[in-house]
């Protein structure tokens, strides 16, 4: 059999403190930090903004898989989005400063992945079919549906960075 930490996340068992139902967030989370931080060892600062064929950067890649996260776990606690929120969502894409480099990015989303574990191990699965509204439109969603979707979101995401990044090393 193989050592258990070259396996995936999922496969590696349950998360402790984590409700049953919300392993399978918790593991694409896992396996989302896993590979970024991976992936991001030794990239070439010049390429973390370099856009390709119309195609998200690196940087922003990064940026959002920290602010979706974020996002979507505050709707989820429902809880609207402060100021600041969405001034980090109107920046998503830009370089901060020239001090914003991969590994500054990289330690936010890890940090915005501890910040979504502890609160899964918060979650209550009582509460995982609640009504929540989504944006300021409150478009209708569960606490499922939302940390759900923050999971897919995050791994739809590392695909494109993983596919981006490779390009870019070449």
């Amino acid at each position: 059999m193989k050592n258990i930490q070259t396996l995936e996340v999922w496969l590696r068992g349950p998360i402790p403190h984590i409700q049953p139902l919300l392993q399978p967030v918790a593991h694409a989370l896992l396996q989302a930090r896993e590979e970024v931080n991976a992936l991001m060892i030794d990239f070439p600062e010049t390429e973390l903004w370099r856009g390709l064929a119309g195609m998200a950067t690196v940087g922003f890649h990064l940026q959002h898989l920290t602010g979706v996260l974020d996002r979507l776990f505050t709707y989820a606690r429902d809880e609207t989005l402060t100021d600041s929120q969405l001034q980090y969502l109107a920046n998503e894409g830009k370089p901060k400063n020239a001090a914003e480099n991969s590994r500054k990015l990289v330690e936010a989303f890890n940090r915005q992945v501890e910040l979504a574990l502890a609160q899964l191990t918060n979650t209550d699965e009582q509460i995982l079919l609640e009504p929540r509204g989504v944006g300021r439109a409150q478009i209708p969603s569960t606490v499922l549906g939302l940390l759900f979707h923050a999971a897919e979101h995050s791994q739809r995401h590392l695909g494109q960075l993983l596919v981006t990044a490779a390009f870019l090393r070449r």
